[in-house]
């Protein structure tokens, strides 16, 4: 049977399994570029606090440095708080930011 259909046989309504990136992951963390930080810094920063793998830190770092910012990681923000904070103590440049409509 194709149709789904509850215990009475009339068709159930399907759940929307999808939600909105923004719904989901309301803030972001933001590092921004400066002229202090090495990119070794940036990149071994990224592994460490935010769990990144070395390619995925190193893109970070790249997109960080051309284009001036990167959300390196989407969330709840009292989870991303602590990374903020730990990030801002090896001398980066932080942010959370509330991605729009969240």
């Amino acid at each position: 049977m194709s149709d789904r259909t509850s215990t009475k046989g009339l068709p159930e309504e399907q759940d929307d399994v999808l939600v909105a990136e923004d719904e989901q992951y309301p803030f972001s963390l933001v590092v921004w570029n400066d002229e202090v930080n090495t990119f070794d810094w940036v990149i071994s920063s990224l592994m460490e606090v935010c769990g990144h793998t070395h390619e995925q830190a190193e893109q970070c770092a790249l997109i960080i440095h051309f284009n001036g910012k990167y959300a390196v990681k989407q969330g709840e923000y009292i989870k991303l708080r602590p990374l903020c904070e730990a990030l801002q103590e090896r001398g980066l440049s932080v942010t959370i930011e509330e991605m729009a409509g969240g």
